[in-house]
């Protein structure tokens, strides 16, 4: 979530930021809601600071000139009690808006909003005039069959057989053992995750209608293991001698690919596991 104190310091900087990106968040209503959460939580502070200094006068009071103090002190903690729950209520709220912020664009990074807008670095080779796509190929190999995986499962998933199964172990193990050389620690992390890890890593709650959810035990499935990675050392806090750490994480993963549908459709890609 993008610091409050960047939201107050530097709203340029994010403003120009959510224009790079195409996004319609209005900025200035929620500057105008974190200031009213401030100016709130200051008139709850200052009520209940009152509070506790009629109480200590109070004390030193005695007969009906201490009791009209206590029925004042009394309506003044039914006081402290609402501003704070209009203040928790607007936190809530500005905490919910702000997760809907997104990162930050980094200063190099290319302007555009689609595909034709992407800018070509370099080129590697002679792009093929002519041949089979993966699903093709896959299915005369015989090392993908989308047709059953359909059979068991629904659309979008498929089986992986003999050497396309091979075929991956070998390169994730190829992967790993590459990682490993460079200092990374392997991780197989779980694929079930609480909600929190998936706000803490920002797919939620933009990206949350794109995840599998398993109500009834309150957990998610990952769409990436970057997700359980991230959330591993959550309410964590290093020394700085203890870093850099790495990891380096294999999982599998869940997407519900909702609003892709014609898109895509054929062999192993916008699948459901991958």
């Amino acid at each position: 979530m993008i610091d409050l104190k960047l939201l107050r310091e530097k709203p340029e900087l994010i403003r120009e930021s959510l224009r790079r990106r195409g996004s319609d968040i209005d900025l200035g209503d929620l500057i105008e809601l974190e200031e009213r959460v401030r100016t709130l939580r200051h008139e709850a502070e200052q009520l209940r600071s009152d509070q506790k200094s009629a109480g200590k006068e109070i004390a030193g009071l005695e007969g009906e000139e201490k009791q009209a103090a206590i029925d004042a002190v009394s309506d003044l903690a039914n006081k402290v009690k609402e501003a704070n729950a209009r203040v928790d209520d607007l936190a809530a709220e500005l905490e919910i808006r702000m997760l809907e912020v997104p990162n930050l664009v980094a200063p190099d990074a290319a302007e555009g909003l689609t595909d034709e807008d992407n800018e070509e670095l370099r080129r590697f080779g002679t792009p093929a005039s002519q041949g089979k796509d993966h699903a093709t190929l896959g299915e005369d190999l015989g090392i993908i069959d989308t047709e059953r995986g359909a059979k068991v499962s629904g659309s979008r998933f498929g089986y992986l057989k003999g050497p396309g199964a091979m075929l991956e172990f070998s390169l994730v193990r190829w992967a790993m053992d590459h990682l490993v050389e460079a200092g990374f620690t392997p991780m197989v992390p779980p694929v079930l995750v609480r909600e929190h890890a998936l706000e803490g890593t920002g797919f939620f709650p933009e990206a949350r209608e794109q995840v599998y959810e398993i109500p009834k035990d309150e957990l998610f499935l990952v769409g990436t293991a970057e997700v359980p990675l991230a959330a591993y050392h959550g309410d964590e806090i290093f020394e700085a001698d203890q870093l850099p750490v790495r990891y380096a994480g294999f999982s599998t993963c869940f997407r519900r690919e909702a609003g892709t549908y014609g898109k895509d459709t054929a062999g192993i890609f916008r699948v459901h596991q991958f």
